[in-house]
């Protein structure tokens, strides 16, 4: 039987097997540590503080909101004291302010913290604006707020809430462990999500790579008939949103367009876990599941971590960093981003942490183009980054935007293929937000 899958991409090798095998550990801050909550962690508004200097804090309260819905609502992870508001590096490596609160060790729980009543008590709207409330995003690394996605516009009929359980991107595991070990919460996070769309049918999408997490999520499916697992190829990037729609519906999402243009609507399964959480035990977001791997650090794992610690402590805590670490980079080595600074907050797009010996972070120079079309090949959208590559060089803004070059999703496929070792995802990264930017003034 053909598997799922997209046209073109390419097969990295997936570096998955130094943190597959081991289940999700647990990671609580040291008493007394400071807890870092930028107010920028989503897609969307940014937030601002409800707090002030010295306020006293518990576990599970909000901190930060935007009158904006297009926005995403802050928890502290924590109680204890807010210390200042002051100026912080993200793991996107952009500087947000954001909220300090000192550690008391006690974790005590805000009253707002208790289970839900039935999810089939509540109307849709209820029920988005409870997940609204949680601080629930996207938390596969993009950061889109959940109630805004599974909102689709009324004359877009949904068909399918397609779950991604693919994590296509080479080291990371934490969706693979969360397949594993969250089935049950997993499956009653997509009755709500069924609820809310009684008509859509939900495909839960996982590469052949992972044969026990299809098992697992198989096994909770049982007498399920509108949801369904199915198989995908292992390739890159298999769990970008369009190329997953097309590989699970045959639909394609048009130059510019949503996947609720073509009736999808993708989360990230981990973002039903979060779901659960917020309707069955009264919890907003407050953790993040991360990968943290490579030969530069001593206890590779997939750790829970609270929203707000420091990467510092956190990798102090798992026993930290060998002698040879290189490079960090927070995400995967395909679209993660490399930091010059571990003083930064766990934020909810953190998904790895990525610690590099020279050796693995090696990059060969830049050499010029051959032409030999191998980043054609391999482009998931259908582009030219050659040419657009060379529209950067060149100064030919309006020619990259003509070559569609808004429509790369910065996958760095062609990047890993060229033989040259050209800087073709980077440079059209850039000239994108360059672009973007402008259009915003």
């Amino acid at each position: 039987m053909s598997l799922f899958t997209f046209k073109r991409g390419i097969h990295p090798p997936d570096e998955k097997k130094g943190t597959a095998s081991r289940p999700i550990k647990i990671i609580l801050p040291k008493d007394g540590a400071e807890m870092v909550y930028p107010l920028v962690q989503h897609m969307g508004a940014p937030c601002e503080s409800l707090v002030k200097k010295g306020q006293r804090v518990l576990l599970g309260e909000k901190i930060a909101d935007s009158k904006n819905n297009f926005s995403s609502p802050i928890h502290t992870s924590v109680s204890g004291v807010v210390k200042e508001i002051r100026p912080s590096l993200s793991p996107n490596g952009n500087t947000y302010d954001a909220i300090v609160i000192e550690n008391d060790g006690k974790l005590t729980e805000h009253p707002s913290i208790a289970p839900k009543k039935n999810y089939k008590e509540y109307s849709k709207e209820e029920l988005l604006a409870i997940i609204r409330e949680a601080g629930i995003v996207g938390l596969g690394g993009a950061g889109f707020p959940t109630h805004i996605k599974l909102n689709a516009p009324k004359e877009k009929k949904i068909d399918f809430i397609i779950i991604n359980g693919a994590e296509c991107e080479p080291f990371l595991t934490t969706d693979y462990r969360v397949m594993l070990e969250e089935s049950e919460r997993i499956m009653l996070g997509l009755k709500v999500m069924l609820h809310i769309h009684p008509t859509a049918k939900i495909v839960i999408a996982i590469e052949n790579n992972k044969p026990d997490a299809i098992e697992a999520m198989k096994q909770v499916c049982v007498g399920e008939k509108k949801i369904e697992v199915v198989t995908l190829q292992t390739k890159y990037p298999q769990g970008s949103e369009k190329q997953l729609i097309f590989s699970c519906t045959g639909r394609e999402v048009p130059s510019g367009g949503l996947p609720a243009d073509v009736g999808c609507i993708v989360h990230n399964v981990d973002t039903v876990t979060a779901i659960h959480g917020a309707l069955f035990r009264g919890r907003p977001l407050m953790r993040k599941i991360v990968t943290i791997t490579g030969g530069g650090v001593k206890n590779p794992g997939n750790y829970k971590v609270r929203l707000g610690m420091s990467v510092q402590d956190v990798i102090e805590a798992i026993g930290g960093l060998t002698d040879d670490v290189e490079k960090i980079i927070c995400g995967g080595p395909m679209m993660g981003v490399a930091v010059y600074s571990l003083d930064m907050p766990v934020i909810k797009t953190t998904s790895g942490i990525l610690c590099l010996t020279k050796e693995e972070a090696y990059i060969p120079l830049e050499k010029n183009c051959i032409r030999c079309g191998k980043c054609v090949k391999s482009c998931p959208m259908g582009l030219l980054p050659l040419q657009l590559n060379s529209h950067v060089i060149h100064g030919k803004i309006d020619d990259f935007e003509k070559d569609n070059g808004l429509d790369c999703i910065e996958c760095g496929s062609c990047s890993y293929v060229c033989p040259a070792k050209r800087h073709l995802a980077q440079s059209i990264r850039a000239t994108k937000k360059t672009l973007l930017t402008s259009k915003k003034k």
